[in-house]
């Protein structure tokens, strides 16, 4: 008998099928899990970057109660006001605290103070309008003729006087009648005359 060596096959041989090889794993895909929590982690850090920033943007615009005490105004004149003259609207403008010569316990700090009122003395532009520097404008001027009411309960006399002094509304001024002479005293009223008694 003749014996003979059977070879063995190649490894090859008997190597499965790619179709029936494992799978390797893919690299992750744009929408894949690992590529999409890398993602979520960058866009969440690019969210809090912004929120960041805007933030501390607000935060540098937003008014503090400093800057706002520095914005604070006064109105103070344009041009120069002179004694005895009434403050208009359009004489004044308003500028920064900083910027003028204003005493927080005496300058007139609205135009609501000013307009209306007659300057005491002369206001110059740019200055800061003490509260004493105005008063209510005068209805009655010393040396002109004025009319005097005399009222005392049915009875009403009216008549002319020259004024003694300056008067404004509710002030009591001394008139000259020009009838007698004699000197009397009375209140102005708004519409400039002076009234006499108390009827």
């Amino acid at each position: 008998m003749r014996l003979t060596q059977r070879r063995s096959a190649p490894a090859d041989q008997w190597a499965a099928p790619d179709s029936l090889a494992p799978e390797r794993p893919l690299p992750p895909c744009e929408g894949g899990p690992g590529r999409g929590v890398g993602s979520a982690s960058r866009v969440g850090a690019i969210l809090l970057e912004i929120v960041g920033c805007f933030i501390l943007v607000s935060a540098c615009f937003t008014p503090t109660a400093a800057a706002l005490a520095q914005a604070a105004m006064t109105p103070v004149p344009r041009t120069v006001i002179y004694p005895g003259e009434v403050i208009l609207d359009d004489m004044l403008v308003d500028a920064p605290d900083d910027r003028i010569d204003a005493r927080a316990d005496s300058a007139a700090r609205t135009r609501s103070l000013l307009v209306g009122k007659m300057a005491r003395r002369t206001l110059l532009p740019g200055r800061a309008i003490p509260l004493a520097a105005v008063d209510n404008p005068r209805l009655v001027v010393i040396g002109t003729e004025v009319r005097l009411i005399y009222v005392e309960g049915g009875l009403r006399i009216v008549t002319s006087g020259a004024a003694l002094q300056d008067g404004a509304l509710g002030d009591t001024v001394k008139v000259r009648n020009s009838d007698s002479g004699v000197t009397v005293s009375g209140s102005v009223q708004p519409d400039g005359t002076v009234r006499i008694g108390g009827g």
